[in-house]
């Protein structure tokens, strides 16, 4: 059964990356702007997750498998995210690629910081 909810949550988290790839399919800056979207996201999903379920996700595996594992993991796009950056450095856009991985960590730990709170 664990392996549905699996199945489940990563088409749900597939079919939004794809959506947000199409919004910014036009745009016509260097920055990889769709995966940073869906990276972010995802890491809105999780921490949000954690926050609010946090007791729930413990004791509910299912629960913790469709959101986490299966919503996130179809909705995060770390090879996709790597694959362009490495695109951005071959192409000599040092900037953008240095820029698109601050970005990204930066943006992406500062979710889970808003939600799940302070570094100790």
């Amino acid at each position: 059964m664990n392996v549905i909810w699996v199945f489940l949550g990563g088409g749900i988290g597939s079919a939004i990356r794809y959506f947000i790839g199409t919004i910014f399919s036009k745009t016509t800056l260097a920055l990889p702007i769709a995966t940073l979207c869906s990276n972010m996201l995802s890491c809105f999903i999780f921490a949000f997750a954690l926050f609010v379920f946090n007791e729930k996700l413990q004791s509910s595996g299912s629960l913790k498998l469709f959101l986490l594992t299966g919503i996130c993991g179809g909705l995060s796009t770390f090879s996709t995210f790597s694959h362009e950056t490495f695109e951005l450095l071959k192409q000599h856009n040092y900037i953008w690629g240095v820029g698109n991985i601050l970005l990204s960590v930066i943006l992406c730990l500062l979710i889970f910081y808003i939600f799940i709170g302070k570094l100790s």
